[in-house]
């Protein structure tokens, strides 16, 4: 019988997705979380039946006799609380995105490295049955060399508590771009086999918002729209574009279409909201068809299924931390081409 991981929690918001992701897997146990607000952390431990609780995360790590801990916290906390978890032997998922520059980013996947310990970023787009069946279609050929892609998240108007940690540059580190687009953009670089960005080229606006800011009084220090124009050292090129508001026509789209030399695919939302169609495209004997999924034969684990799967199997986990940093190179290159109006080069590595 496998060992049972005992699990903990950083945060009892975003976090109690992570709770109930650990305590639906039969060989994990979330035996303790963690909250500066005493309140909410009651409220939490309350509803998951868990009997130790911290307000001090120093204490947390070391005490709670944990193997593993989630990090579900404001985006400024993220690297710091990580690096403290790791330093502490315990392996770490980390909610997205990874951190707030690229610096920290390397920062955590160092300290990874040095604890031997699993890091995981909670990449939880990619766990889908749409997207593991065109991953598959993706590793079986069917779509050739990619070469192009666009992947997409608009909302018409969707600020995730406007004033709230979301819109402050402070702690979020962006706006949509780093909430919304991060997800994208994994799910569009983990089916292109994650290639290595050389260039960025972006641009960010926040027309709408600051209107919404000036009529409430809230603080809004990020944007609302951000987009930007990708190159990889493979060639291949990617758009990607995130919006919490933007004139359009449903509440949310979302969209990644990637096309290759053999065929294309796509995996949208379906009526603005969150289930997913994956259709794929191919050219065969001069003929055109389209293919969509009805139906997996196997289900698609969960992130939090998998992060606790990768430590009993001993092996790294899927949306591993050095993708995590990719991303990141990814997200601060169009903020930083948005502020300069240039081009931002990388070196392939």
């Amino acid at each position: 019988m496998a060992k049972k991981l005992r699990m903990g929690v950083v945060g009892t918001g975003m976090g109690r997705g992570h709770m109930n992701g650990y305590k639906t897997h039969a060989n994990a146990d979330l035996v303790a979380i963690c909250d500066l607000d005493e309140e909410r952390l009651a409220a939490a431990a309350a509803e998951m039946g868990v009997e130790e609780t911290y307000t001090d995360s120093r204490k947390f790590f070391r005490q709670a006799g944990l193997d593993a801990v989630s990090i579900a916290v404001p985006n400024k906390f993220h690297a710091p609380l990580t690096i403290d978890a790791l330093k502490c032997g315990l392996h770490v998922l980390c909610e997205k995105p990874m951190a707030t520059t690229v610096r920290q980013a390397e920062r955590m996947q160092a300290a990874a490295e040095r604890a031997k310990k699993n890091l995981m970023i909670n990449f939880s787009f990619r766990f889908t049955e749409a997207s593991y069946a065109l991953k598959h279609q993706v590793e079986s050929g069917a779509l050739g060399d990619i070469y192009f892609g666009r992947s997409v998240w608009h909302r018409l108007r969707g600020f995730p508590g406007f004033g709230s940690w979301f819109t402050d540059k402070e702690l979020a580190g962006g706006g949509p771009l780093i909430d919304l687009g991060v997800h994208r953009l994994d799910l569009a670089l983990w089916l292109m086999g994650y290639p290595e960005p050389v260039a960025v080229s972006g641009s960010t606006y926040d027309f709408l918002a600051q209107e919404e800011a000036r009529k409430t009084g809230k603080k809004y220090t990020v944007e609302d729209l951000g987009c930007g124009l990708v190159k990889f050292a493979n060639g291949a090129t990617l758009i990607l574009e995130a919006s919490w508001a933007l004139n359009i026509d449903e509440p949310e789209h979302m969209l990644t279409t990637l096309y290759g030399t053999k065929g294309s695919l796509v995996q949208r939302n379906i009526k603005g909201g969150y289930e997913f169609i994956a259709e794929l495209n191919t050219e065969e004997d001069g003929n055109f068809f389209t293919k969509k999924l009805n139906r997996r034969t196997q289900p698609s684990p969960s992130a939090y299924h998998e992060f606790v799967n990768s430590i009993l199997e001993k092996r790294p986990p899927a949306a591993t931390g050095a993708e995590g940093v990719k991303v990141m190179k990814i997200l601060e290159g169009i903020y930083k081409s948005a502020e300069t109006g240039k081009e931002v080069r990388y070196r392939a590595s």
